[in-house]
């Protein structure tokens, strides 16, 4: 039972595929349909909180009468995902305690460093994940007419071999894969559709006479400028994905004369080391850009450590808060940042701003300052 949903990238149309988070989620459903009802369910349903319904069969579904079992096959689409086709199972059993509890199995990882969506020791089953599984089984639960508690155990066979092939390892993720998604479905890439889908957003914006540009890794760039009235009405942005020296190669050729590079810390500090294609696979380097802006400020040898070992880069600026040295250190990597620009873009003026989810805005490079200064006069 194919997944029928595609989207187009430049002259291509892929099929999407939908995340572990979904396979979770429908595995608890179809397990707590089972052992709520005794009816093995032949097909497997639920909305995405992307508002696409995902329809399939259960790989497996079994039950001892104590506890009830159920397979979802992970369907990636066109995405070369290393998760694509592996079974991601649910078990549910009866709980003393009222509600649904949710916990990793085997070939679930476990959180081992601070920073992620999860607290340490807690299984890697992110935030959304878990409240699409809750919702799933609550929604049998109310069909079932059953007021008690259930525990939900999610679990990869796979997982553990699957997981030596994603960055879990040095995410401090230890022993599977992550149960992830924020949309339920895995939108595939296609890179060069990617860099041409710039191309023509850039073209468009050129033709449309704007001269300035805002560029974005994703919608969250844009937004969090509009949400801080730091972006002047009518400004448009174009959003980059991980291929941030193309967009900056392809704004210089097509004629524009000022943009800003707006994103996340976790992206945007790769830019002070030089690093333009910012997708995991080419680079990771986070840790070791804060390590070393911090030890040419002064950071001692523990703290350097630390910064090493940090799992994400909110965890980072909570060693250099314990240090005293986030401003200093944030002005470092925001000066290196304005350098890479500078040497990419010629006579182009080029910015960036930095934020994270956790701690807001975190800093403007000094032409950022003046073009957003001018920009907003």
């Amino acid at each position: 039972m194919a997944f029928e949903h595609y989207l187009r990238s430049g002259q291509r149309r892929l099929r999407c595929g939908y995340t572990t988070g979904s396979c979770a989620a429908l595995a608890a459903a179809g397990a707590a349909r089972l052992l709520l009802t005794g009816e093995m369910p032949e097909t497997l349903r639920l909305v995405t909180p992307k508002g696409v319904a995902v329809e399939t069969a259960p790989a497996f579904c079994d039950s001892d009468g104590i506890a009830a079992r159920c397979g979802v096959r992970k369907d990636a689409g066109d995405d070369p995902d290393v998760t694509d086709g592996c079974i991601v199972c649910a078990e549910i059993r009866r709980a003393v305690t009222p509600g649904v509890t949710v916990d990793g199995g085997v070939g679930v990882g476990r959180v081992t460093k601070p920073g992620l969506d999860q607290p340490v020791g807690a299984a890697a089953i992110n935030s959304v994940p878990r409240r699409m599984i809750a919702a799933a089984v609550e929604e049998v639960c109310a069909d079932a007419d059953y007021g008690g508690g259930l525990s939900v155990m999610i679990s990869v066979p796979e997982g553990e071999v699957l997981a030596q092939k994603t960055f879990n390892p040095l995410l401090g993720v230890e022993g599977g894969i992550s149960i992830l998604g924020t949309s339920g479905v895995v939108e595939p890439m296609s890179e060069r559709a990617i860099v041409d889908t710039i191309e023509a957003e850039l073209r468009q914006r050129r033709a449309e006479g704007a001269a300035r540009v805002i560029l974005t890794p994703g919608n969250y760039g844009a937004d969090f400028l509009r949400e801080h009235s730091l972006l002047p009405a009518g400004l448009r942005s174009v959003r980059y994905a991980n291929f941030l020296g193309d967009a900056l190669d392809l704004a210089a050729m097509l004629g524009f004369t000022e943009l800003l590079v707006v994103g996340h810390i976790g992206k945007l500090v790769k830019l002070a080391g030089g690093v333009m294609n910012t997708h995991s696979r080419w680079a990771d380097c986070r840790t070791e850009l804060f390590c070393a802006h911090a030890a040419v400020c002064g950071a001692d040898t523990a703290t350097c450590r630390r910064l090493m070992d940090a799992a994400t880069t909110d965890a980072c600026l909570a060693v250099l808060d314990e240090a005293g040295l986030r401003g200093v250190v944030l002005n470092s990597l925001l000066a290196a940042m304005q350098r890479q620009l500078d040497r990419r873009v010629g006579t182009l003026r080029a910015g960036a701003v930095v934020f994270s989810n956790a701690y807001g805005l975190l800093g403007k490079t000094e032409t950022a300052e003046l073009l957003l200064r001018e920009w907003n006069a």
